[in-house]
């Protein structure tokens, strides 16, 4: 085991370095950077300091056409130039690309080009938000779909599992941000009650409220979303579960467990749990990478919770680099590190599963 362990932690080193690559070149590739926006910015500001900035003659209108960025027409090319520099863009990008790998070894990511703050503080203060998103909707789906799904494959063919596959599909097939807005229209204060707030994670007097009560304003303000997020998340893992469930009920082992004089009981949570149960349960890190990194975009932009989904998105929109590279990094090398502990699970669900005899 230490040395797969060993073999994938060395693996990620090369993965990490694949994903930050290709990603550098489609966003390089890519119109709009932060130069491209500041010329735009630049070109719509007032009369006064448009003609302050740029090229009052025909040579450097002609200059700033050639220029390599859309947009530059008429913007002064020294002032073109700074803003490279300003930027970093005045290095060949496979210098730009290496210098800013070595900064991360570092722990070095940079400020945000448009808030003025390091990348890293960014990604501390909203954490939170999204980890309080990710987490409890994963634990929430994990205990809603692992019992149904043992339900459903119990009494498989039965009106239970009729009707409650009619519930999965509808789950499965609305999508999570239109349950929110539903959520709000029921209970936001909109056509209906105003039971739940609209946005925030909590209140603006949350300081001043007592220990009891800030848990309380924490779990009001955070209902309704990590609600959004179960409905649209639970039918794949109810589905998975009931599946892995049915195909080990129908293997041997389980006819001859019953044939000793078992009850389905002690088959089904002696025998057929652990097995059944292998990859449900070690899929949980991926599951909540998922849903803490891509699923809660959207329902942080609805019900207007500062997170991390809504800084990628921001940083995304304003091609704040620094924002975008340092977040993907993270979040790559969380994400393949999950992927290690799912691994590492199946053994302590399984222990006759080794690693160690197989090639990475």
């Amino acid at each position: 085991m230490t040395a797969y362990i060993l073999r994938r932690l060395l693996l990620i080193i090369p993965t990490l370095f694949g994903i930050m690559l290709i990603n550098f070149i489609i966003i390089q590739a890519s119109p709009g950077g932060p130069i491209e926006q500041q010329i735009f910015k630049l070109k719509h500001q007032s009369s006064e300091v448009t003609s302050r900035f740029s090229g009052g003659g025909q040579g450097e209108s002609s200059t700033a056409t050639s220029s390599a960025y859309r947009g530059a027409q008429g913007v002064d090319p020294e002032l073109i130039k700074e803003l490279e520099v300003m930027y970093g863009f005045d290095k060949p990008a496979h210098e730009r690309f290496f210098k800013m790998l070595g900064d991360y070894l570092t722990l070095d990511f940079g400020n945000s080009f448009y808030r003025d703050r390091s990348v890293i503080d960014l990604i501390v203060e909203k954490m939170p938000v999204s980890i309080s998103l990710g987490l409890w909707t994963t634990l929430l789906v994990y205990l809603i779909s692992i019992p149904l799904g043992i339900r459903k494959a119990v009494l498989d063919g039965s009106r239970f599992d009729v009707w409650s596959s009619a519930v999965v599909i509808i789950g499965y097939a609305i999508p999570g941000f239109l349950f929110a807005v539903l959520l709000i229209v029921l209970f936001s204060g909109g056509t209906f009650f105003s039971i739940f707030p609209l946005r925030g994670l909590v209140s603006d007097n949350w300081d001043q409220l007592s220990q009891f009560g800030k848990i309380l304003d924490y779990f009001w303000h955070i209902a309704l979303p990590v609600v959004a997020m179960v409905i649209g998340g639970f039918a794949t893992l109810t589905m998975l579960t009931k599946n892995s469930f049915l195909d080990e009920i129908n293997k041997q082992y389980v006819m001859t467990a019953r044939a000793k004089g078992l009850t389905e009981k002690q088959v089904l949570y002696g025998h057929v749990f652990r097995n059944a149960m292998l990859i449900v349960i070690a899929g949980f890190p991926s599951a909540f990478v998922s849903v803490l990194f891509t699923s809660s975009l959207l329902i942080e932009v609805i019900f207007s919770l500062d997170g991390l989904g809504l800084l990628g998105f921001e940083a995304t929109v304003n091609r704040d680099y620094p924002v975008m590279f340092g977040t993907l990094f993270i979040f790559s090398l969380l994400g393949l590190i999950l992927n290690l502990i799912g691994d590492l699970m199946y053994v302590l669900i399984d222990p006759r599963i080794d690693f160690d005899s197989r090639e990475v």
